[in-house]
């Protein structure tokens, strides 16, 4: 066999479906020893549905287009799906869905916290866990359920990829990753915690066997083949299915002396680590420990990221558009105005040109976390703590960059302390690697080296995962290698004033 005969035959093709909040894709990576390429085939909306109150997943659509996906994605070595954590849906006896999936951003769970606090104090929940606290997170959420009728007539709780998985094959299973973020799981064994849950009332046998990242799900069912048009066997792989583990996975470092920045609608930032960080320092700093592949730790902060932007052009879009923004959510109807469209590199060019740390927010603040009013909102914190209210687009973009930015700061600084592991480089993955002010301005605050890319992170890190299991790339560093030497990455080096970015901190601390 030739060479370019023998490197050809080592190229595996395979499909990734990365679920987002507003969208999802089916895509295509190749990989091989020097190579690794993706490329979207299909793109779908996830659209949200508020019914009776309640906001839901639209799953069902969801699944239409993961199957629509595979058809454009051809034969393909294996299938993996990720997606975001916390949110589950409910099966009974015979395995039908009892209803969408409640969305993690309704109201039910405004308040349940405290309930469980007084059962469960929230340094012992910590101490087990190592989850940070959120209002969405899935422990929460099943408190919020107890007394309904389809929590009563559920048999099984498959987390949103476990869902998409066992429609695929019919097998079900929990994902270890995905699972982590549930604050149902015991952070230093990595099982579930039966004690908690059963103080809390919570059956955790609704979730089925955890599985590792890496690991044979099953096979695409013979009715998915044929609505794909494809041939079988096809296996689908658990891979690390929780989006920002498998985008962990895709960063391109070189050692241990790194921190990430998992950056859309969501900022994730932190460090990888060996061991969970478990002390009461650490969960009242609100950092998580999060399961990622072959043993290691995601701790990491959550924050607000460019939710609070997306939020803004929505609502500038729609009032260009006639229809108003005051009331904009995640189930609002469609504008009888088509919106027009934000120029949205016009706008960023603007802000890069005002004064920067005029006015910051907290940008994980959970008064952020509802849709809606998002440009008054930022003004009303910015009025109410005394500074500067940002009045234009470009004024209200620039606050929130340089809030994020030091938002990213504050969580790489307190990671770095509290875990006891310094850094020498900031990797910035996912969406954000689009937005160069950003990157800059969190290179700025840090006062570290940022390396931004690879965009499609979450989608690369699916990719690798599945590669692994088929043989096709080794471990944890050399996919890192693979990236570094095969994706685009620009180096953003530190500037400007310290002094001004440690004022700004100082004044959000006040």
């Amino acid at each position: 066999m030739s060479g370019q005969t023998k490197a050809v035959a080592e190229v595996a093709a395979v499909a990734a479906v990365d679920l987002g909040a507003s969208s999802g894709r089916v895509m295509v990576g190749r990989v091989g020893p020097d190579t690794l390429t993706l490329d979207e085939v299909h793109r779908f909306p996830n659209r949200p549905v508020r019914v009776g109150g309640t906001l839901h997943w639209d799953v069902l659509a969801l699944y239409q287009g993961i199957v629509e996906g595979l058809r454009a994605a051809g034969p393909v070595a294996s299938v993996g799906v990720d997606s975001w954590a916390v949110d589950y849906g409910l099966l009974d006896a015979d395995g039908a869905l009892l209803g969408n999936p409640v969305h993690y951003r309704d109201a039910r769970t405004e308040g349940i916290a405290h309930r469980v606090w007084q059962t469960v104090p929230a340094e012992t929940l910590y101490a087990v866990t190592g989850i940070q606290y959120a209002p969405f997170n899935t422990l929460y959420q099943l408190i919020a359920a107890q007394g309904s009728a389809a929590l009563a007539a559920a048999r099984q709780a498959l987390l949103i990829p476990d869902l998409m998985g066992y429609w695929l094959t019919g097998v079900a299973g929990t994902e270890l990753t995905n699972a982590s973020t549930t604050q149902l799981l015991d952070a230093d064994i990595r099982m579930w915690s039966v004690e908690l849950a059963e103080r809390l009332g919570v059956d955790v046998g609704l979730f089925p066997a955890l599985r590792q990242p890496g690991s044979r799900i099953g096979e695409l069912r013979p009715e998915v083949l044929e609505e794909a048009g494809l041939r079988g066997p096809i296996p689908v792989t658990a891979v690390a299915s929780h989006d920002t583990a498998s985008a962990v996975v895709a960063v391109p470092a070189v050692g241990e002396r790194f921190a990430y920045i998992s950056t859309g609608t969501w900022s994730l930032a932190g460090l990888e680590l060996e061991r969970p960080v478990l002390s009461e320092a650490s969960r009242l700093a609100n950092f998580t420990n999060e399961a990622g592949i072959d043993g290691t730790v995601r701790y990491l902060r959550n924050i607000m990221g460019l939710w609070l932007l997306q939020e803004c052009v929505r609502e500038w879009e729609a009032e260009r558009g006639g229809a108003g923004g005051e009331s904009l959510s995640d189930a609002a109807a469609p504008a009888p105005v088509a919106p027009a469209p934000l120029d949205l590199p016009s706008l960023l060019a603007a802000a890069a040109k005002l004064q920067p740390l005029r006015s910051v927010i907290d940008a994980a603040d959970p008064t952020f976390l509802a849709p809606g009013r998002m440009p008054g909102r930022i003004r009303e914190a910015c009025r109410a703590t005394g500074q500067p209210v940002p009045v234009t687009p470009a004024e209200v973009t620039r606050c929130i960059l340089d809030s994020l930015a030091l938002a990213h700061r504050r969580a790489i600084e307190d990671a770095q302390r509290l875990a006891d592991h310094p850094v020498d480089v900031v990797h910035i993955v996912g969406g954000g690697v689009h937005n160069a002010l950003l990157c800059q301005l969190t290179a700025d605050a840090c006062g570290l080296p940022v390396v931004a890319g690879p965009a499609e992170a979450a989608a690369l890190g699916n990719v690798l995962v599945q590669a692994r299991a088929l043989g096709v790339v080794g471990g944890l560093g050399e996919m890192r290698s693979l990236v570094a030497r095969t994706q685009k990455l620009t180096r953003y080096e530190p500037a400007g004033d310290r002094a001004a970015w440690e004022l700004a901190a100082a004044r959000l601390d006040s």
